[in-house]
This record gives structure tokens, C-alpha cells and sequence, in this order.
């Protein structure tokens, strides 16, 4: 459809290209052969072609008209974050579980996906598994690796993410041997006893992305197990091992250059015994801080933060209706995004963000605050919190007092529940928590 419209003496040539489902369009003079729309933000690309810019809304469904629709930018379309995922070996099994993916822009997920495959890198065999977060693949061959990755689907039954790939290998159980006789017969030599192997316990090995050259912390049900760095690449890999067979709560965060700590990303997990688990495709969410507490409406806010270098950072301002906007990191994982508050309402405001690189999608990390008012006042950085924060999201409130609560008065507290290194938790380790209380 073409349109001629006048304004000021000028002739502007509008047309109008009303597609679906990748089909040609064509006008009297131009055709457009197969459009495609690329999901989740992505970029599109050609060996004859180059987009040199893009005009979308600004916030997710302002663009309205009497007589057209219009779905425009990465807001519109499906994206979701990818899962973690667990695999853990038995008896001609394999047992998976993941994290919930979470929607963004409103989309929600209605199951997921199994792809499965004796190959690295596929091909995988998919099979549906419904709106749940852990399957067991049986029937398998023990002493053969299996590759194993997770796809959430739309509520059109799409798969818009892929987790990232983990393996495990079916061992067969184990038999216990029985112990020989202690005596011999007629008062002879003496038999000594058998003694059943000791087993050498189960282990989790933990990998994903976190910031480069980060200090990467992991912790078992609240108590901080092990410490490691992540590479100039942000990936990260670590180790719990020894562990007795049963149910394990796994957290893992980092801190950025500036000493902001990411949000807590946790994982329930089974093990069993002298077994290996492998969580894999972790990623840790952006840290994000603005450069002012209260910024004069009309004038520039900084939003910044760090995450996976040459990522693609999406950040959410939340108004009265949420706004997009989006940047990269450099290759120290560091990103910067200057805001123009013009299009903001006076008053307070929320903005976070997630990253996406490979294929893979971060959740939100958590919101930091600012007004929009009459002055620019510069934001203080909030510290980390020094004691009292037991599980590890950077506050202390009534999920660390629960914690304590438990170990009120037993013997061999862990040491950060001890916090004043006394041997027992009392009253005064109460008193030091309540001091450095956030709620």
C-alpha cells in the first residue's frame, strides 16, 4: 500500500508493508523477498545488506493506530533466561534438573525440552516433558556419555532459549562385598576381617559465568564452601567434593571490580553417593549503579555496571510504563549507558539489568533506586555488609536470624554463623547481627 501525504509543501512517500509468516511482499516498485524477524533481541545480518538503524518504541507498547498494528523492537518477542542445568549419573540413568526460566516483556513459559545425545554439540533427540524443572532419562547405556540440554517453550509451544550443554555417563551400581569369616576353624592362625571400601563421597563440580578475574564464592546450605577466580573470560568452574549422598541447597555469587556483589543465584540438588554432578550454564547477573540518587528531570543519569565482556546488556527502567534500553561491555566486562530523563515521570524510579551473550540469557539482577526531581544529588555506593549476612545476597534480615536461630546454642557452628568466633552462637552473636541488620 502506498500513501502520498503533504506536509508544508513537501510530498512524503509512505508504503506500507502489512507481512506475516516470512512471506514476499511486493509494491509496485520494491519487493521484499522472505522477511525474517530475528528473536530475543538478536541482530540480523547479510552478505549484501547492512541495517543502519532502527527506529522502535521507546517503551513496550506505546506505538498505537486506528488502522495498523505494530510489534516493533526486542520488546516485543519472546525472551527468556536460560536455565542451569544439573546432571547427576545412576544405574542406566542420568537425573537432570534447572532452574525456572524467567519471562521478560510479559512472556511466561509453559514447559520445556529434553534434547539428548551420545554426540557433543548434538544431534539432540527432544522430548517434551512438561512444566517442571527435573526429569530422569533411563533406558541409558552404563559407560556411555551422554549430552544433555534444556529448551524452554512459549506458550505456543516455541523453544525461545537453550541452556548450555552438560554430560554425565550411567555408571552401574556398586556391590558391597561380603566380609570374610573373623575365625578360622580348630583355633587355627585367625582370620582377620574385610573391611567394605570407604567410600570417598559424592561430588558437584559448578561451572558458568560470573566477571572477570572475579572472586567467585560458592556455599553449601548457607556456609561458604569454596572460592575461586573466574577467568579474563568470566567463565568460572569449581568443585564441592566429599560430599555424603542427599539434598544440598548450592549458592553461588561474585563481585564486580567495585566491590558490588552480584545477586545470589541458588540451586537445590541431589547427589548420590560416589557420584558426580555437573551444574552447568550458571550465569551470574549484571551488578548495575547509578551515578546519582535524585537527577533533575531533563538531565542525564549514568547507569552502569559489569557483567561477561562483549555482552549485550539490556536495561529496564521501571516508570509508569517500563522503558528498554540497551548497550555492550567492553572487553573488561564493563558497561556504561546514559540515560535522558526527559521521558521520565517525576518521582521514584527502579532500573536493572540482565546480559546475554552466545545464546545464553542472564536473569534481572537486583534494582538499584533513584528520583527523578528539582537536583542532582550524587549517589552514595552502598558497602558490602561486613557481618551477619549468612547467606550471601548482601543483607541481613530474618532469612539470616532463621539460620542462627538454628544453631543457637549447638556445638561446632560453622564460622560464619559464629560471629564472634567464641565457639557456640548466644546472645551476642544476635547483638552483632542486629548491629549490621539492613531487613
Amino acid at each position: 500500500m502506498r500513501r502520498i501525504v503533504t506536509l508544508g509543501g513537501a510530498l512524503l512517500l509512505l508504503i506500507v508493508l502489512n507481512v506475516a509468516h516470512a512471506q514476499d511482499a511486493s509494491s509496485a516498485n520494491y519487493q521484499v523477498l522472505a522477511p525474517v524477524i530475528t528473536n530475543g533481541g538478536g541482530y540480523a545480518t547479510s552478505t549484501n545488506f547492512s541495517v543502519l538503524g532502527v527506529i522502535s518504541e521507546f517503551a513496550h507498547g506505546t506505538t498505537t493506530s486506528l488502522s495498523f498494528g505494530s510489534s516493533l523492537g526486542f520488546a516485543a518477542y519472546p525472551s527468556v533466561s536460560t536455565p542451569a542445568v544439573s546432571a547427576t549419573a545412576g544405574d542406566a540413568l542420568v537425573s537432570l534438573s534447572w532452574t525456572a526460566s524467567e519471562g521478560f516483556s510479559g512472556w511466561t513459559v509453559s514447559g520445556y525440552d529434553v534434547g539428548q545425545s551420545t554426540t557433543s554439540g548434538g544431534p539432540y533427540t527432544y522430548s517434551s516433558v512438561g512444566n517442571v524443572t527435573s526429569s530422569s532419562r533411563t533406558g541409558l547405556t552404563n559407560g556411555t556419555a551422554y549430552y544433555f540440554v534444556v529448551n524452554p517453550k512459549d506458550a505456543f509451544g516455541n523453544r525461545i532459549a537453550t541452556s548450555t550443554q552438560v554430560s554425565a555417563t550411567p555408571v552401574a551400581a556398586e556391590s558391597t562385598p561380603s566380609p570374610a569369616p573373623s575365625t578360622s576353624p580348630s583355633g587355627g592362625g585367625g582370620g582377620g576381617t574385610v573391611s567394605s571400601p570407604v567410600s570417598a563421597g559424592a561430588t558437584v563440580t559448578i561451572s558458568g559465568r560470573a566477571y572477570p578475574s572475579s572472586q567467585v564464592t560458592v556455599l553449601k546450605d548457607g556456609q561458604i564452601e569454596i572460592r575461586t577466580i573466574a577467568g579474563p573470560d568470566a567463565m568460572f568452574t569449581a568443585s564441592l567434593t566429599g560430599l555424603q549422598a542427599g539434598a544440598y541447597n548450592i549458592a553461588v555469587y561474585s563481585e564486580d571490580k567495585n566491590g558490588n556483589r552480584s545477586t545470589t543465584f541458588t540451586f537445590p540438588v541431589q547427589v548420590t553417593a560416589v557420584a558426580t554432578t555437573n551444574i552447568g550454564g550458571i550465569f551470574l547477573a549484571p551488578t548495575i549503579s547509578v551515578d546519582k540518587s535524585e537527577v533533575r528531570r531533563g538531565d542525564n543519569i549514568a547507569i552502569f555496571g559489569q557483567s561477561v565482556p562483549k555482552s549485550d546488556i539490556t536495561i529496564s527502567i521501571h516508570s509508569s510504563q517500563e522503558l528498554f534500553a540497551k548497550t555492550t561491555t567492553d572487553a573488561q566486562g564493563a558497561y556504561l549507558y546514559t540515560l535522558d530523563t526527559t521521558p521520565l515521570d517525576t518521582g521514584d524510579h527502579m532500573t536493572k539489568s540482565k546480559a546475554a551473550i552466545k545464546g545464553e540469557i542472564s536473569s534481572f539482577g537486583r534494582a538499584v533506586s533513584f528520583v527523578v526531581g528539582t537536583q542532582n544529588v550524587a549517589a552514595v555506593q552502598i558497602k558490602t555488609v561486613e557481618k551477619g549476612d549468612i547467606n550471601g545476597d548482601n543483607k541481613v534480615n530474618l532469612i539470616d536470624f532463621s539460620v542462627a536461630a538454628y544453631w543457637y546454642k549447638r556445638l561446632s557452628p560453622p564460622l560464619a554463623i559464629d560471629l564472634n568466633k567464641d565457639g557456640m552462637v548466644d546472645l551476642i552473636d544476635f547483638s552483632i547481627m542486629a548491629f549490621y541488620w539492613t531487613g
